[in-house]
């Protein structure tokens, strides 16, 4: 099982939204500077749909609501302003990650892969967790940071060994963990407040 470091940025690894002063956050300048994997949860979706577990069929799974798209939306426009680079972009097969993905790359290609899997759609969780533990391993290109899109029930066990309540990964939420293989190294959570309140 590849190492996980852990160095928790605040309580439990959130970064807070920048002050009112203007004053640029660190993670600014250290994702500017590219050389991390920043995992995103799937931007907001329908709540009164239900998952079936069929891949490909999206009638049968919980996809972005017209909240999540303008979400995903903002987000895309204000890590652009921000200046930080994200290629590649991973995406996991569900619709609601799918969707994202593509509003995230911005016209770039995205790569979609089982790594990133949500639970309800794998017979093999552990597998899952394993898939995004090497996704999350693996170096990006030079200067840049590789965008994975996943959801919450993957993230929490890779990371910290755990599940993690909504409120600590929201719908919109980007985990940033440092590669370090065999591991990687925990930096931060970053809420869609945060990345709002940093791109001004």
């Amino acid at each position: 099982m590849p190492r996980v470091e852990r160095r928790a940025v605040l309580a439990l690894g959130f970064a807070a939204p920048a002050a009112a002063s203007g004053v640029v956050p660190d993670w600014v300048g250290l994702l500017r500077g590219g050389g991390h994997v920043i995992y995103m949860r799937h931007a907001i979706t329908d709540r009164s749909q239900a998952d079936t577990g069929r891949l490909g069929d999206r009638a049968g799974q919980r996809n972005l609501s017209a909240e999540g798209i303008a979400q995903a939306r903002a987000l895309s426009a204000a890590m652009a302003r921000l200046r930080i680079p994200l290629r590649p972009v991973r995406t996991s097969p569900v619709f609601r990650a799918s969707d994202t993905a593509g509003i995230m790359a911005r016209g770039g290609p995205v790569e979609v892969t089982m790594d990133l899997v949500a639970d309800d759609y794998t017979a093999d969780i552990p597998a899952a967790i394993a898939g995004a533990r090497r996704a999350l391993a693996t170096p990006p290109l030079p200067a840049t940071n590789t965008l994975l899109v996943g959801h919450i029930h993957v993230f929490g066990p890779a990371v910290f060994g755990r599940m993690l309540a909504q409120a600590d990964f929201p719908e919109g939420a980007f985990g940033v963990v440092e590669p370090a293989p065999p591991g990687f190294r925990f930096i931060t959570v970053l809420t869609p407040a945060a990345v709002f309140a940093a791109a001004g």
